[in-house]
C-alpha cells in the first residue's frame, strides 16, 4: 500500500438527508495526514431532499481547489446502503485495493487513515488472510441534546453496548463485527459484495460470508471514530426495533451469529408472562429484579452525571423493549425501509 499517483484507498459514504453532519464528516476526511494522492472519497446519495448534495458539491470544489483527495458524488436510485456500497464497488479504479466503510454522521481524527494503513500492514503480517479491520466507535464529543448524552452513556453500559458495532472493547483481536471497517477489495469481490436484501445489518451479513470464505476479520481499539447518536427517545426506539428486526434476518441466514445475551430480555418477558398466568404475586418477582438491575445501571452511570440515574435506565428499557419486539417482528414480516437513518 505504498503511496502512488493513483489512490489505493476509497472511502465510501452512503448518505440520505445528512445536511447537519455531512460537512463535518467530509471535512475530517479532507484534513487527513495520509497524502491526498493515496485516497479518494465516494459519496453515494440516496435521494436527499435537503441540502446534502449541495454541501457535497461545495466540498468537491474546495478539495479540488486545495489539491485534496478526489471526491466523487454518485446518485443511488435504490436509496439503501447495500446498493450504495455495491454501486461504489463498480466505480473503483484498478488502483484501489482497499475500501473503507463510512457514513455521513461520523467523523475521525486527522491521523485516522494513516493509522489504519499502519495497523493493517502490521496485523496482515500476522494474519495473511486479513479481509477487514474495524475500529472503536465512540459518541460525538459535542452533544446536541441531553437524550444524546443518555444514549451515549447507555451504549457504554454493560447492559447496553453489546458485542456489536457499539462495543466498548479494550483489546484488539479477531471479531465478527468490525465497525466502520477497512476492507480488502478482492475479498469483497470474492463474496459478491453486500447482500441487497439487508436494508440494515448488511455489514453483519457481509462479515459472516467473509468468515465462511476463510478470511480473518479484526478490530483494534487504537483507532476510533466519533458517531452522532440519536437525539430523541422516539428515534432511539426506532433504531432499537430496527436492529432487533434485522438481527433476526441475519440469524435466519447465519445461525452461528447468535449472541445469547441479546435474548435475555425476551426470555425474561416470556418467563414473567408465564408466571403471571399462574400467580400475579410470583410475576412481580422478576419485574422487581429487572427494575433493580435498571436502577443499579443508573447508579453505575450516575458517576458521570446525576441525570444518568434516570436517563440511562429509561434508555435501557427502550432498547430492550424495542430490540425484543424487533426480534419477534423479524420472524413474521419482510423488511422495509426505516423511518429514520
Amino acid at each position: 500500500m505504498a503511496a502512488a499517483q493513483n489512490p489505493w484507498l476509497a472511502t465510501v459514504i452512503p448518505v440520505l438527508n445528512e445536511e447537519h453532519h455531512i460537512e463535518h464528516c467530509l471535512s475530517s476526511l479532507l484534513s487527513q495526514t495520509l497524502p491526498s494522492s493515496e485516497h479518494m472519497i465516494i459519496v453515494v446519495d440516496g435521494g436527499s431532499t435537503d441540502s446534502t448534495v449541495s454541501i457535497v458539491n461545495e466540498l468537491i470544489a474546495e478539495s479540488k481547489k486545495n489539491n485534496g483527495p478526489e471526491i466523487v458524488l454518485l446518485h443511488n436510485e435504490n436509496r439503501y446502503v447495500p446498493h450504495a456500497r455495491n454501486m461504489a464497488l463498480q466505480h473503483l479504479s484498478e488502483s484501489i485495493t482497499h475500501v473503507l466503510e463510512y457514513n455521513g454522521h461520523i467523523k475521525s481524527g486527522p491521523e485516522h487513515l494513516l493509522r489504519l494503513k499502519s495497523e493493517w500492514e502490521r496485523i496482515a503480517k500476522q494474519h495473511p488472510s486479513l479481509a477487514a479491520l474495524g475500529c472503536k466507535v465512540v459518541g460525538s464529543s459535542k452533544k446536541n441534546t441531553m437524550v444524546e448524552s443518555f444514549i451515549d452513556e447507555t451504549l457504554q453500559n454493560p447492559l447496553g453496548g453489546g458485542p456489536g458495532q457499539f462495543s466498548t472493547f479494550t483489546k484488539e483481536g479477531e471479531t465478527k463485527t468490525p465497525a466502520f471497517a477497512l476492507h480488502l477489495r478482492s475479498a469483497l469481490q470474492k463474496v459478491g459484495g453486500w447482500d441487497e436484501k439487508f436494508i440494515t445489518s448488511q455489514d453483519s451479513d457481509l462479515s459472516m460470508r467473509l468468515i465462511k470464505e476463510g478470511f480473518t476479520l479484526y478490530r483494534t481499539p487504537e483507532i476510533m471514530v466519533e458517531m452522532r447518536r440519536r437525539t430523541s427517545f422516539g428515534s432511539w426506539y426506532l433504531m432499537s426495533h430496527r436492529y432487533g428486526f434485522w438481527r433476526t434476518k441475519v440469524l435466519l441466514k447465519h445461525p452461528s451469529r447468535i449472541v445469547l445475551r441479546e435474548f435475555f430480555p425476551l426470555v425474561g418477558a416470556m418467563f414473567t408472562i408465564g408466571l403471571f398466568l399462574t400467580s400475579f404475586q410470583l410475576a412481580v418477582i422478576p419485574l422487581l429484579a429487572y427494575a433493580s438491575v435498571l436502577l443499579m445501571s443508573g447508579l453505575y452511570s450516575s458517576r458521570k452525571g446525576i441525570l444518568n440515574l434516570v436517563g440511562v435506565p429509561v434508555c435501557l428499557l427502550i432498547l430492550h423493549v424495542g430490540f425484543t419486539i424487533g426480534l419477534l417482528d423479524g420472524c413474521v414480516r419482510k423488511g422495509r425501509a426505516s423511518r429514520d437513518r
